[in-house]
């Protein structure tokens, strides 16, 4: 009785299938590969279109800037408009009809003790009564910045979250250019020329945020 041995073609078959598909595979890859564009974070709105927080302020800081400085009003003349009528300052002098109008100020003082960054100051015409502080960092808080020309609108942004971020974008850009090359720890005593911005929601409590800064 002969018996028949079942040939196995099929391996040979299933191997160069195999070697098919993996080349199939690998010519995918290089061809993903060669499409694909380095992105890097923080970079994606941007390239899209939309707001990058890493470049917002440093574009927009100058123009910010240059707003303030032309408008800016003494601050002795401002304290004594303040402190006659501040409703009627904020909106002689100020941007913005929300919680308190962002006022541009301009002064020269001698610098108390710093409490967190935030220095006192004693400011020419400004009386006694009225309490001036400037914040120099390093943490720099509040959205006075943003909103101190009152062009930058919750409107151009996607979010509450994008909004916000531009006013932190805007006040890193204010800190490397004004503040970088003062050393602010050791401003204590000394005399400083400083133009800037704060919101009037107390008159007899000003918290400036400076757009310049002098070392007198």
């Amino acid at each position: 009785m002969s018996t028949t041995v079942a040939s196995r073609p099929a391996a040979p078959s299933k191997l160069k299938g195999r070697l098919i598909i993996g080349v199939c595979v690998v010519v995918v890859l290089a061809a993903m590969a060669w499409d694909t564009k380095v992105v890097e974070i923080g970079t994606e709105a941007e390239l899209a279109g939309g707001f990058s927080a890493e470049t917002y302020g440093g574009e927009h800081f100058p123009a910010i800037q240059a707003s303030v400085e032309e408008r800016a009003v003494d601050a002795g003349e401002l304290a004594s408009a303040v402190l006659a009528d501040s409703t009627a300052a904020g909106q002689k002098y100020g941007v913005g009809d929300g919680f308190g109008p962002v006022v541009p100020v301009t002064f020269s003082g001698t610098f108390g003790e710093a409490r967190s960054g935030i220095y006192t100051v004693e400011a020419e015409g400004v009386p006694e009564e009225i309490t001036l502080r400037v914040q120099t960092g390093p943490a720099i808080n509040g959205t006075d910045l943003r909103d101190a020309t009152g062009e930058i609108s919750f409107g151009e942004f996607a979010n509450q979250i994008e909004y916000q971020n531009a006013g932190a974008s805007i006040n890193d850009a204010m800190k490397q250019a004004v503040l970088a090359d003062i050393d602010t720890a050791d401003l204590s005593g000394k005399t400083v020329r400083v133009t800037g911005v704060f919101k009037l929601i107390n008159p007899k409590n000003w918290l400036v945020t400076p757009v310049s800064m002098e070392v007198q």
